[in-house]
This record gives structure tokens, C-alpha cells and sequence, in this order.
């Protein structure tokens, strides 16, 4: 007794439920020509995830009936062939009183969305299940959409010799709970499979890993996790799908960061059905990071059809970065750097942008900001006569360097980088309008710390083939600095980074108070200052690019506080 079964773990694109479905039928049709008879989708795979406010659209949830039932049609003369697909879909909820935005109404009859799963089958839907358990942390907001289901789904599909195994279909979130897979198994199920769109975040993969298991030993029963892979606007997901037998070991793992037919052949033993696969091993954090952010760039550029990106490179670390993933993830034929001197711009500078340059082999340019800077300060010298020169003469370059790159963005079409990272946006240590500016924040959520490490693993890993050590070595050995005023450091403005990173792990991503973080050995008056910034500088975020999550509490849908605020902790 034997049965292939078939993850569809593919990069699918919000909206796009045509070429949506015509990916799930191309994977069909392959896995099935390999003897599969299960294919399995991520969550929501014919529309993409998340589609947001997008759900709340009735026509959006049709075009996403018409593509369920498109391959339901293409795929029908496949005989013994089962795939799942995830999808949203309407329901009639009970008659009475409905809860609508909070409130509840009288009504008749009402449609709900639900958060669904189709068994098809034979040109039709022979099973349906509505996930149950609703998250609503993080970056997920499911309760604005969706309606709980309150069913369990076990379905039938015949092995080569014509016997059946009984298979428990859940949701992502369903799996993270005990009721939803106990109820499956007193259903029947003897295999579980969890079909996902879990966000990216470092260490979630393991997280989701041991979750399972601990899935897998309450009931007995082997299962599989299917997974979504890409990039969508903030959000990664990085496949990773995997097996585990009944008794929680590893079967099997698909590559991460990447689309996969991951195949797994489930037979009947004596006592449980048994997983057959191959497993990539476990990578590295850093691994994981990188991959994260280079897929996080290529499929925002990709699946907004922006031809291009440009940053500005000012040779130091963060701008430098930034312009390694971009090549590793466009290629150097589509990426431009830009050095915008000022007079504070240092000699090693140029020198080490104009290497970078050429080790990545980008279109580089040089435009001296001194001119327009002179100006301003000419035009504005009455109105700042007998004052000092401050931060206002500092954000001038900075603006006059983001009106260069966005001018450039306009004529030729490509999308401006920002590089600005976390530590500085948590602290304000960034100028709106200036290095602001821009589409994508490609490294907005990696503190500073994490930038250096990061730094130093690309220069010792070449992952695309790009070009090995991008990064010259005085780059990421020197002091950063803006270089807006003379010999500035940002530790003129900034505690040493290691110590404010530390605190705004803490307070920021890990929501520890002032006190405990004191209490941890930190400076009183560093930690006040330090989360007071972050507190005066929630206006400033609120205009920042999007940008590419890769913790678990980023600068975005993880982070919602008001701007006008008098609380403190």
C-alpha cells in the first residue's frame, strides 16, 4: 500500500487567481505524471496571502470560486487524482442575531467568509473544511475577515492498490492547537496535513518544527505541513514545508526559499502509516536572513514590475548591504548605485564606494550635492542669520540626496532602495524626506548590530554567484557615520550600538518594561533616553517605506501605536 503525495509549494501572487490556478494545474500535472495521486496547496493559495481588505470584496472572493472550479475542470480527467486547494469562500451563517463590525443585528440570513480548503476531485469538490482557529497577533488581522469554522474534514484517497487512507485536512493556526487534530483523529484521520501560510521571522521554521511534533505525538499520526513560499509587500514565506513520522521524527523538509515539489510517499506498516522523503538539511540563521531579504526585494520588485532599483551608496555599512542583496537578488544589470558627496564626504568614502561598485559590477555614478547645498543655505541665510549651524544644515543633504534619487527613480522607472536600518528607526536617527525617501526599506528590520554580522557573513558566502567578499573589509571596520558635519560619528548622538540594540531588543521586541530592563544591569538614564526616542519618533515610522520583515516585532503590522501619546512606561 502506497500513496505520493505532492506539496505545491510555489510562489504565488496576491490577486493573480488566473495565474494562480494555472500554477496549482501546471504542478498537478507534473506530480501526477510521477505516480501522486494527493496534491497539496498552501493556505489561501488561489488568491494569494494576505489579500487584506481585498477579502472584504465580493467580486474577490467569485474570482476566486471561478479559479477553484477552473481547476477542478482542468484537472478532472486525471483519474484518482485529489488536490487541495486553499481558498476564501462564503457561507450562510444561522439566522438571528450576527455580530457586524461589533455590534449585533437581526438578520435573516448572512454570508460569512471563511478561510477555506477544497477537496477536489474527479471535476469536482467532494470535501470542504473552514479553518477554525482565527489568529489575530502579529502581523495577522484573520478575525476582520473570516468567520471560525467548527467542522473537521476527513477525507478519503485510494493507494496504488486501490486501498484508502483516511486523511485530516487543518488550517495553518488549526495545528497550532490540541482540538482541531484530537477531533480529526476520532474522525478517522490516520495522516494529518496542515496546509500553511506562516510569515517568515528567524527561528520560526524550528518553532514550526517542534509545534508539529508535539501535533504528531498527542494523536499518534504521521503529518505533513504544506507551505507557501515568497515575498508579499512587508512579508516573507519561506517554504520549508516538511514530514514528520507519528512519533514526531523528521521525514522529510523541502528547500527554503524556494518553489518545490515536494514529494512524500506515505505507506501503510503495521501499526502507522509511515513517511518516505528526503530532507535538506538545517541552514544557518544568517542563511535564512539573507534568503529572506534577497527574496523580499526580488518578488516587491518582480510583482509590481519595477524594472529596476537604485539606492544611494555613500560607502558605509548599511548602504552597503543593501546593495549586495539587491544584486544577489535582481542582478547587477538592474541595479544602479549613486555616491551624492558632501562637503563632510571623506576621501575612504569615495574609495570604498567606488570599490564596492566595481566588485558588484552596478552602474555607478557620482553627483555632488555642494552646489544645490550652497544654495539652500544662501536662500535661506536671512531667514537663519545669527543662528548656528545644527541638524537643519544636516537634513538639508540629506533631502537634497533623496530629491537626486527620486528625481532618477521618476525619469528611468526603477524603485529607490532606503537603508536605513532598525536601530535608527526605532531612535529617529533618520531624516524624512532625506534617507527616507524612497519605495522599499530593505533592511528596516535589522538592528545595527545585525547589519555588521550580516556584513561579515555575505563576505564569506557567495549564495547567487554574484561575487565573493562585496564588501570591502574598511567598511565594515570603520566608525559609522552620517557624515553630515565634520568627523561626525553616530556615537556622537547614539549610544555604543551594542548597548542600544540590546535595549531595544528588550523593550521593543520583546515588550520588557524600563524598569526590568535596568534591573538587567543597563543604565537608567540610557534606557530612558533611549526609549524616549522611540516613543517621539512614532511619526517619523509611520511614513517609512515599507520595508522586509525577518523578526518577530517589526516597524509595521507588528508595531501599532498611536503617534499622539502621553503614556509611559
Amino acid at each position: 500500500m502506497s500513496l505520493k503525495i505532492c506539496v505545491a509549494q510555489l510562489n504565488y501572487c496576491v490577486g493573480d487567481m488566473p495565474g494562480n490556478a494555472q500554477k496549482i494545474i501546471a504542478a498537478a500535472r507534473t506530480a501526477y505524471a510521477e505516480g501522486v495521486r494527493l496534491v497539496l496547496t498552501p493556505e489561501l493559495a488561489i488568491c494569494g496571502y494576505a489579500a487584506e481588505d481585498l477579502f472584504l470584496r465580493t467580486s474577490f472572493i467569485q474570482a476566486c470560486d471561478d479559479a477553484v472550479n477552473l481547476v477542478a475542470r482542468a484537472l478532472a480527467g486525471l483519474k484518482g487524482l485529489t488536490v487541495v486547494v486553499g481558498t476564501p469562500t462564503y457561507g450562510n451563517a444561522r439566522s438571528g442575531d450576527e455580530a457586524q463590525g461589533g455590534v449585533r443585528t437581526k438578520s435573516m440570513a448572512v454570508q460569512q467568509r471563511y478561510n477555506a480548503a477544497r477537496v477536489l476531485r474527479g471535476g469536482e469538490v467532494v470535501a470542504s473544511y473552514a479553518k477554525r482557529e482565527l489568529p489575530n497577533y502579529q502581523v495577522f488581522d484573520e478575525r476582520r475577515y473570516f468567520t471560525p469554522g467548527d467542522g473537521t474534514c476527513v477525507f478519503q484517497v485510494n493507494t496504488e492498490d486501490g486501498a484508502q487512507i483516511n486523511i485530516g485536512l487543518m488550517i495553518c493556526e488549526d495545528a497550532w492547537f490540541d482540538e482541531p487534530a484530537r477531533l480529526a483523529r476520532q474522525a478517522g484521520a490516520e495522516l494529518l496535513v496542515v496546509i500553511n501560510a506562516s510569515p517568515f521571522h528567524v527561528g520560526k521554521g524550528g518553532e514550526r518544527e517542534v509545534m508539529m511534533r508535539s501535533r504528531t505525538l498527542a494523536t499518534g499520526l504521521p503529518l505533513v505541513y504544506a507551505h507557501l513560499v515568497g515575498g508579499q509587500d512587508e512579508i516573507v514565506f519561506e517554504g520549508r514545508s516538511f514530514a514528520l513520522q507519528a512519533d514526531g521524527a523528521l521525514a522529510g523538509r523541502a528547500d527554503s526559499f524556494k518553489e518545490n515539489l515536494f514529494l512524500i510517499e506515505a505507506k501503510r506498516g503495521r501499526d502507522a502509516i509511515e513517511l518516505i522523503s528526503s530532507a535538506t538539511p538545517e541552514r544557518s540563521q544568517d542563511a535564512d536572513l539573507w534568503d529572506a531579504l534577497v527574496l523580499g526585494v526580488r518578488d516587491y520588485l518582480g510583482k509590481n514590475g519595477f524594472p529596476g532599483a537604485l539606492l544611494g551608496l555613500s560607502g558605509g555599512i548599511d548602504s552597503a548591504l543593501v546593495l549586495a542583496i539587491a544584486v544577489d537578488a535582481l542582478g547587477a544589470d538592474k541595479v544602479r548605485a549613486v555616491m551624492m558627496a558632501s562637503p563632510y564626504t571623506a576621501d575612504i568614502s569615495w574609495i570604498d564606494a567606488r570599490d564596492m561598485a566595481e566588485r558588484m559590477k552596478v552602474r555607478y555614478d557620482e553627483i555632488s550635492i555642494v552646489p544645490e547645498f550652497e544654495a539652500f543655505k544662501t536662500s535661506l541665510s536671512g531667514e537663519f542669520k545669527g543662528l548656528k549651524d545644527d541638524t537643519t544644515e544636516e537634513n538639508i543633504q540629506a533631502r537634497i540626496r533623496g530629491v537626486f534619487l527620486m528625481a532618477l527613480s521618476n525619469k528611468f522607472g526603477a524603485i529607490v532602495l532606503t537603508t536605513g536600518n532598525k536601530s535608527e528607526m526605532a531612535t529617529g536617527y533618520c531624516t524624512l524626506y532625506g534617507d527616507m525617501a524612497g519605495g522599499f526599506a530593505v533592511i528596516k528590520d535589522l538592528l545595527k548590530t545585525t547589519v555588521f554580522r550580516l556584513a561579515r557573513w555575505r563576505n564569506a558566502n557567495d549564495p547567487y554567484g554574484t561575487g565573493s567578499q562585496p564588501i570591502p573589509e574598511r567598511i565594515i571596520t570603520r566608525p559609522p557615520s552620517a557624515e553630515l558635519r565634520p568627523e561626525q560619528t553616530d556615537q556622537d548622538s547614539l549610544p555604543p550600538y551594542e548597548v542600544l540594540d540590546a535595549i531595544l531588543e528588550r523593550y521593543m521586541e520583546n515588550d520588557q518594561s524600563i524598569e526590568h530592563i535596568v534591573a538587567a544591569g543597563f543604565d537608567a538614564a540610557v534606557v530612558e533616553r533611549v526609549t524616549r526616542l522611540i516613543k517621539i519618533n512614532e511619526y517619523k515610522r509611520r511614513q517609512a517605506p515599507v520595508g522586509i520583515r525577518v523578526t518577530h516585532r517589526s516597524f509595521g503590522k507588528d508595531w501599532r501605536y498611536p503617534i499622539t501619546n502621553k503614556f509611559r512606561s
